[in-house]
C-alpha cells in the first residue's frame, strides 16, 4: 500500500496536530481563521492542558503546532511548553512576536525540541500592517532580531499568500535568508474573519500561476504545509508535499475549550468531532469519532473525478469549498482549470452559504470590508470596560514594543 493510501484511511495518531491555546490576541488580523481577539472563559486549565499532553504522549504524537489567538498571552504558556517537551512532545508555536523579548529569545535558543513560527503577511509595513494591524510589522521584525541575536537559527517565517503580497515572494525569501530562518507560505482560506475578506484578498488566477512557477523554482527551500496541492494541475512538475486533504485523517485541531475539529481551517459545528474533556480524552475522539471515521472512508471525488488533473489535486481544500458554499465533492473555489469559478457562479453571489459560527473578535473588529493597502487603521479604540469574562483585555501585562528592544 502506498503511503498516501495509509493517509487516506487515517492513522492511529495525527501527524500534524494544531492546538489553539487561547482566542485572546493583541491583534485583529482581517483573515484570522479563528476570529480571535477575546478570551473564552471556558479555556482549558493548566492541569487540563497537561492531561491532554499526557494523552498525546501515550499516542506517540511527536510534535504539536501551538497557536491561537496569540498563545504567549496565556500566563502558563511557557509552563505548558516545558511540560510538553519534558514529556517527549515537541512544540512549534506560532506567534506575532509580541512576547519574544531578548531574554525569552535566549531561553528559546537554549531549549530543545521547541521551534518558533513568526507571522508576517507583508515584506513591508505598507502591505503587512493593513492586514495584521498597525505596528505589527515592526513588532515581528524586532522579535526576529531578538532571536538572531540570541543565536536561534532556523525559526520559521509564516506568510499567508494574498493578492497583495505574492509580488513580494523574493523579498520574503530575502528576509528569511537574512535571519537564517526558513520561509513558510500558506494558503488563504475563507475561514473565520477570512470569510469576510476572502473575495478581496485571495490571489487572482494569474497570480496562482505566478505562485506555482515560484514554488517550482524555490520549493525545496520553502515550506508550504501542503497548502497548495490544488496548483498541481497547472503543470507537469508536482509541488512537494501531500496532494490530499488530511482533515480527520492525519491532521486535526484542538481549540481553547477542548473541542476537536477535523481541520484548523474548518472551525464549524459541521466539522466538530468531540471534546478532550469527554470520557476517553483526545484518544477516543481521534480513534472513535463518527465524523473522523466518515472522513476516512473512500471518497468518490464527485464531479472532479472525471477531470484529467484529479489525481494531482484530489479536488482541493475541504474548508475552502465549505465556506464558499460549494459541495465538498465539488471543485475547489480556486480550481486552476476554472471549474471553481464556474461553480461559484452557479451558487450565485446572493445565495446563502455557511458562515463561521464561532466569533471571538473584539467589538468593532469583526469585519474589515474593502481591505486597505498602504494606509493606516486610524486612531486606536477608546478603552472599554469588559462586560463579560471573555472580554478581558488580552493586552494585560504585555510589554510595549519599546520594552521588547
Amino acid at each position: 500500500m502506498k503511503l498516501v493510501e495509509h493517509f487516506q484511511h487515517g492513522l492511529d495518531a495525527p501527524i500534524c496536530l494544531t492546538w489553539e491555546l487561547t482566542y485572546a490576541c493583541n491583534l485583529s488580523c482581517v483573515h484570522c481563521l479563528s476570529s480571535s481577539g477575546r478570551r473564552d472563559p471556558r479555556e482549558l486549565s493548566t492541569a487540563e492542558c497537561k492531561a491532554v499532553i499526557d494523552d498525546l504522549q501515550r499516542l506517540q504524537v511527536f510534535y504539536i503546532n501551538i497557536g491561537g489567538g496569540e498563545p504567549t498571552i496565556r500566563s502558563d504558556f511557557w509552563e505548558i511548553v516545558e511540560y510538553a517537551v519534558d514529556h517527549q512532545v515537541g512544540v512549534k508555536f506560532s506567534t506575532n512576536g509580541v512576547r519574544i523579548t531578548p531574554e525569552r529569545a535566549r531561553w528559546l535558543a537554549e531549549s530543545d525540541y521547541v521551534d518558533v513560527q513568526l507571522s508576517l503577511d507583508g515584506a513591508t509595513p505598507e502591505v503587512n500592517d493593513p492586514v495584521r494591524g498597525d505596528g505589527s510589522f515592526d513588532t515581528t521584525m524586532t522579535a526576529m532580531r531578538n532571536l538572531r541575536e540570541a543565536g536561534f537559527t532556523g525559526f520559521k517565517i509564516s506568510v499567508v499568500m494574498t493578492r497583495h503580497n505574492i509580488g513580494q515572494l523574493d523579498e520574503f525569501k530575502r528576509i528569511a535568508d537574512e535571519f537564517d530562518a526558513q520561509l513558510r507560505i500558506t494558503r488563504l482560506r475563507p475561514s473565520g474573519r477570512g470569510a469576510d475578506t476572502w473575495d478581496e484578498l485571495h490571489p487572482l488566477p494569474e497570480q496562482q500561476l505566478e505562485l506555482y512557477d515560484w514554488l517550482v523554482a524555490h520549493g525545496e527551500d520553502v515550506l508550504t504545509g501542503d497548502s497548495f496541492f490544488h496548483l498541481n494541475a497547472l503543470g507537469s512538475t508536482p509541488l512537494p508535499g501531500l496532494n490530499l486533504c488530511g482533515a480527520g485523517r492525519v491532521v486535526c485541531l484542538i481549540d481553547p475549550i477542548g473541542d476537536v475539529y477535523a481541520c484548523p481551517f474548518a472551525i464549524h459545528d459541521e466539522f466538530l468531532a468531540g471534546n478532550v474533556r469527554d470520557e476517553g480524552g483526545f484518544t477516543s475522539v481521534w480513534r472513535e469519532s463518527e465524523l473522523f471515521n466518515r472522513l476516512r472512508e473512500p471518497q468518490t471525488g464527485g464531479a472532479c473525478s472525471s477531470c484529467s488533473a484529479f489525481d494531482t489535486c484530489q479536488g482541493g481544500c475541504m474548508a475552502a469549498k465549505f465556506f464558499t458554499g460549494l459541495p465538498l465533492d465539488g471543485p475547489d473555489p480556486e480550481c486552476v482549470k476554472g471549474n471553481g469559478q464556474r461553480a461559484l457562479e452557479l451558487v450565485g453571489a446572493g445565495a446563502p452559504k455557511p458562515t463561521p459560527d464561532k466569533d471571538h473578535s473584539r467589538p468593532g473588529k469583526k469585519k474589515q470590508s474593502g481591505v486597505p493597502v498602504a494606509i493606516g487603521w486610524g486612531p486606536p479604540e477608546p478603552e472599554r470596560l469588559p462586560d463579560r469574562a471573555c472580554d478581558t483585555s488580552p493586552l494585560a501585562g504585555m510589554p510595549s514594543p519599546k520594552e521588547m528592544r
